[in-house]
């Protein structure tokens, strides 16, 4: 599957733990990373001080189902079930 430009599901559902340029701590389940931009698109795709977890990230169906609005949930979900 390839990523749907435009998403920004998995900048914004899940928690991420690595620090991201402008936040430093991470950033919690939910919250838009504030490297997203209003199109939805990662400021720093590509660039060395984007969180690895970020470039491993692959887009799948059964994580980012059919729509944005389908991903924000199931990658909401997999954050609630993964939680420690």
């Amino acid at each position: 599957m390839k990523c749907r430009e435009g998403c920004g599901a998995c900048c914004i559902a899940p928690s991420i733990s690595s620090p991201i340029p402008g936040m430093p701590q991470g950033k919690p389940a939910g919250e838009r990373c504030v490297q997203l931009s209003v199109d939805n698109l990662c400021r720093i795709f590509g660039q060395p001080e984007r969180p690895a977890v970020c470039s491993a990230f692959e887009a799948d169906i059964e994580v980012c189902g059919g729509s944005r609005e389908e991903a924000i949930r199931l990658i909401g979900w997999w954050e609630q079930v993964t939680a420690a």
